[in-house]
C-alpha cells in the first residue's frame, strides 16, 4: 500500500471541525497547577522548598478532552461524574466558560472529584498530588449517565471514550453504547487503560501509548519489534478498525488491516506531556468526522501533539494554530511518506 498525506485536504478538514458534534464519555477531573520557584533546600528534609507565585485550574481527563475539542471550533458534550464539593463546582464552571452543556455530568455525593495537583518550578514539575476515588461508579449513576448517551448518540457524529481507570467506564456503560454506536454508524475512538481493554471491541480506532499496548497484548519490551507485534495483536483481538501506538518522542504507528505506517513526532522541543494523548484523540476524531483518512487523521493529530507538548501545562491547540503547524511542516510529511514507501 503506497502511503500519500494530502496537507490541503487536512487544512480543509480544519475547516470544517466546527461543524462537527462530538460526545466525550469518560472520567471527569480538576487539575490544578502550583507555580513557582525554587531557591532553597529544606533544613527538615532533602527537598526544595517551592515559593509559589500563582495557582491556576484546568480541565483534565475527560474534560481536557472537551477543552481541546472546543479550542479546534467543535460542538462538544461531556458525560461523565463530579464529586458535590468546591472541585466538582469549579469543573462546572469552566465548562460553562466554554459553553459546554453540563447536563450529561452526573454529581455525585458518594464520590469526590478528581483532582490532580501539580506543583511546577522553574517550568519543572517538582511533584503530583492525586485525591481521586477509584471504585466504579453506583448502579443509579451508570442508569443515569446511559440515560444521557441514548438521548444524545444519535444527534452526535462520533464518541470519544476516555477511560483513566477511575470507575465511570465499565462493562454496563461500555456495551450498550458501543452497540448504539455500531446501530447509528457512529465513529467511536478510545484513549483506553489496559483493565478495561477488552471493553472497547469493535471501536474505529483505539490509541494506547507503547505501554499500554505492550501490557494489553502481552509482549515483553525485550522482544523485537515489540510494538509492531503489540499493534497486530491488539488489532485482531479486540476486532477494531485501527490501532494507533503513540510511543511519545517515537512519534506514533497506526495499524490497520493489511497496513501499517509510522508518524515520526512533530514536537521540536518536549516542556510537558501532559494532556498530551487528549489533543491526540481529540483531533484524530475530528479529523476522521471532517471525512480524513485515517492516516492522515493521524499525521494531524501528531502535528497538534506536537505543540501541546511544547508548552508547560494542560493547554489545547486551537484550529488556526494547527493549520498553521500543517503549512509548516508540510516537508515531514513528505519524507515520511517516503520512508513508510520504502518500508514497504
Amino acid at each position: 500500500m503506497k502511503f500519500q498525506f494530502d496537507i490541503d485536504r487536512m487544512k480543509y478538514a480544519v475547516e470544517r471541525f466546527a461543524t462537527a458534534r462530538i460526545l466525550v464519555l469518560g472520567d471527569v477531573m480538576l487539575d490544578q497547577f502550583i507555580w513557582g520557584r525554587v531557591t532553597r533546600i529544606s533544613p527538615e528534609a532533602p527537598v526544595p522548598v517551592v515559593e509559589v507565585d500563582q495557582e491556576t485550574h484546568m480541565l483534565g481527563g475527560a474534560a481536557n478532552v472537551v477543552h481541546n475539542l472546543a479550542a479546534l471550533g467543535c460542538r462538544t458534550l461531556l458525560c461523565g461524574l463530579v464529586g458535590d464539593d468546591a472541585a466538582g463546582r469549579q469543573v462546572l464552571d469552566l465548562l460553562d466558560d466554554l459553553d459546554v452543556p453540563c447536563e450529561g455530568v452526573i454529581v455525585s455525593d458518594q464520590r469526590p472529584t478528581t483532582k490532580k495537583t501539580r506543583v511546577v518550578a522553574h517550568s519543572q514539575q517538582v511533584v503530583r498530588v492525586d485525591r481521586e476515588h477509584r471504585l466504579p461508579a453506583r448502579d443509579a449513576e451508570v442508569e443515569a449517565l446511559r440515560a444521557y448517551l441514548k438521548a444524545e448518540l444519535p444527534d452526535c457524529d462520533a464518541v470519544i471514550v476516555s477511560d483513566y481507570a477511575k470507575g465511570v467506564i465499565s462493562g454496563p456503560l461500555l456495551e450498550p453504547l458501543m452497540k448504539m454506536a455500531s446501530k447509528g454508524q457512529k465513529i467511536v475512538t478510545v484513549d483506553p487503560k489496559v483493565s478495561n481493554m477488552a471493553l472497547y471491541a469493535g471501536a474505529t480506532v483505539i490509541t494506547p501509548n507503547h505501554h499500554e499496548a505492550l501490557a494489553a497484548a502481552r509482549v515483553s519490551t525485550d522482544e523485537p519489534s515489540a510494538v509492531i507485534k503489540a499493534g497486530r495483536r491488539l488489532l485482531m483481538e479486540l476486532d477494531a478498525r485501527h490501532v494507533l501506538v503513540t510511543q511519545s518522542e517515537r512519534g506514533m504507528t497506526l495499524f490497520s488491516h493489511g497496513a501499517e505506517a509510522h508518524i515520526p513526532t512533530m514536537a521540536k522541543k518536549v516542556y510537558d506531556v501532559t494532556g498530551a494523548g487528549d489533543t491526540v484523540i481529540s483531533t484524530l476524531t475530528l479529523g476522521l468526522v471532517a471525512g480524513l483518512t485515517p492516516i492522515d487523521a493521524a499525521a494531524m493529530a501528531n502535528f497538534a501533539a506536537g505543540v501541546v507538548v511544547g508548552e508547560v501545562g494542560t493547554s489545547a491547540v486551537t484550529a488556526g494554530r494547527l493549520a498553521r503547524a500543517l503549512d509548516e511542516n508540510a516537508h515531514v510529511l513528505a519524507q515520511c511518506a517516503q520512508c513508510n514507501n520504502t518500508r514497504e
